[in-house]
């Protein structure tokens, strides 16, 4: 299964958040990763759920416009540096980075950050030559094993995502 991050536009006013999290929450699916931003009158969640396929089916039929994107897995060394070296190179390949999540599972004692890309193989290509691409973990952590490996949110910090 790839790792697939889900991205829908909400109105910007109370209640609309919830209602996405009804959604999923309804049939079971788990969201492992969320960021949310609004300006004006629209807002922007992204998330990786447990089942990101059965979720945009619903997202879709709830009245949503949801895009899924497709994440490419690649392991960081913990130091400072790291994460850039590695927006140089995409940058140099001409590759955009759309979105950037980074995942609480780990390889060894490597963070792990998922990106969504422009050009996807051409971004394998520079991340499989750099050394950085994590092959393992795409086919291995699944949006259902992220999960799995997720820290539990206090319900005290809940009430600041929405």
């Amino acid at each position: 299964m790839t790792l697939k991050e889900l991205a829908l536009r909400v109105p910007n006013r109370p209640g609309q958040l919830a209602r996405v999290a009804r959604i999923l929450a309804h049939e079971q699916i788990n969201v492992a990763a969320i960021s949310v931003d609004s300006t004006g009158r629209s807002g922007r969640v992204r998330m990786i759920v447990s089942r990101p396929d059965q979720a945009l089916g619903l997202l879709t039929a709830a009245g949503f416009t949801v895009e899924s994107q497709d994440l490419i897995a690649v392991h960081l060394t913990d130091e400072a540096g790291s994460f850039l070296r590695i927006l140089e190179q995409l940058a140099a390949a001409a590759v955009n980075v759309r979105s950037v999540a980074i995942l609480v599972a780990r390889e060894g004692s490597q963070s792990l950050v998922a990106l969504s890309v422009g050009d996807a193989a051409k971004a394998r290509r520079v991340l499989e030559k750099a050394g950085v691409l994590s092959e393992t973990a795409e086919h291995l952590i699944s949006n259902a094993d992220l999960l799995a490996s997720a820290p539990t949110i206090p319900s005290e910090s809940v009430g600041l995502l929405m």
